[in-house]
């Protein structure tokens, strides 16, 4: 009895209003289905932490040990890596390795996100947890946040997966207001280079050697994304494959959701921070998109057959609801358009572009710092 009198006292506004963020995150899974596999565990994370003397978090809290067992070791972002590698086929960017520089381009946001963050006084490993949400890249986001900037992880987490759910809305504005109709309508080669299986299996390899000299601290990240790959493309591990894609992909972002949304209590995500943290994420977004677009376009300039501009606003890292958006402009605009492949080989490109971006900004913080 005293410890409900307990609980009922210690209840504050605090509570109550992240009592309604996390319902409308369930609310958003759910009836929206926007980031279901995330935002719903998120939702119920943030309900359990923020229980008036929840003995789910603290020392001997299972998600505190969840977050101490995964996420401060960077564990459950790896993890899911390793699975997406090894839900990816990079077949459509081995046949137009063009894509690769749009994959690029489209990182814009993250450095410009960076410089923003810090004008309006970030300190350094603040602004580039924060600008990595251009990245729109979940578990790129949550590894470097947790490393550079722990305290901000529950909302640069819950900012990076909201807005990878509103690409839908995000991309098409962003896209028309930087082309026309008739570059809407550029219609792309379809023929296509054959991709081997040996190339298949070397692709990850290589992409693991020369990512792995070139930006040593995008090890971890490349390496476990590109040896998902090689489970996947090597034909000779099927049950690891499927294990991966499944069982690996299901339970770690289970736990990986419940746990971030565990760290989000009223005393630390309540605050103007979030809300700035909200809106860099925005820009973030914002200029991913323009930076692929605009890249496009300044390729056009020099190139006999056009690109479609909207391929390189797939270049970004959201696969593969990028690529379906770029599609479904293309048809709205001409329905006879098909650029699909396109799209999806850019998409594809910005998975690795995230993730290089990434090992770039550890470096180049961890060296300044």
């Amino acid at each position: 009895m005293n410890a409900f009198i307990e609980g009922i006292l210690n209840l504050t506004p605090g509570h109550i209003i992240m009592f309604i963020i996390g319902s409308i995150l369930i609310y958003l899974a759910i009836k929206k289905e926007y980031e279901p596999m995330l935002l719903l565990p998120i939702g119920f994370g943030i309900i359990l932490a923020n229980i008036p003397l929840s003995s789910a978090i603290g020392e001997n809290g299972f998600l505190t040990i969840l977050y101490n067992a995964g996420i401060s070791t960077e564990l459950f972002p790896i993890l899911i890596f390793i699975a997406v590698g090894a839900m990816v086929d990079f077949s459509p960017l081995l046949k137009q390795p063009l894509m690769i520089f749009f994959g690029a381009a489209a990182q814009l946001g993250i450095f410009l996100t960076i410089i923003f963050a810090h004008m309006l006084g970030f300190n350094l490993k603040e602004a580039a947890a924060i600008g990595i949400i251009g990245a729109a890249d979940g578990p790129t986001s949550i590894y470097v946040a947790n490393l550079f900037a722990p305290k901000l992880l529950g909302a640069i987490s819950v900012a990076a997966y909201s807005y990878m759910a509103l690409v839908p809305i995000i991309q098409p504005f962003v896209i028309k207001m930087l082309t026309s109709e008739e570059e809407r309508k550029i219609r792309m080669d379809l023929r296509m280079n054959e991709v081997s299986k040996t190339t298949k299996i070397l692709f990850p390899i290589a992409v693991t050697f020369v990512a792995g000299i070139l930006v040593p601290t995008s090890v971890p990240l490349v390496g476990s994304l590109m040896f998902g790959n090689l489970i996947r493309e090597s034909g000779v591990v099927e049950r690891l494959s499927k294990a991966a894609q499944n069982e690996l992909a299901n339970l770690v972002t289970l736990l990986l959701g419940i746990t971030i949304g565990s760290t989000m209590t009223a005393d630390k995500f309540l605050t103007p921070t979030t809300l700035l943290i909200f809106g860099m994420g925005l820009i973030a977004f914002i200029f991913d998109t323009a930076g692929g677009v605009l890249f496009a376009k300044f390729l056009n300039l020099f190139l006999k057959n056009k690109v479609n501009p909207m391929v390189g606003a797939a270049g970004i890292s959201a696969f593969p609801m990028a690529s379906r958006v770029i599609q479904k402009i293309a048809q709205k605009e001409d329905p006879t358009n098909f650029i699909l492949m396109q799209a999806v080989g850019a998409n594809v490109a910005g998975q690795l572009g995230s993730i290089i971006a990434g090992g770039i900004v550890i470096a180049l913080v961890s060296s300044i710092m």
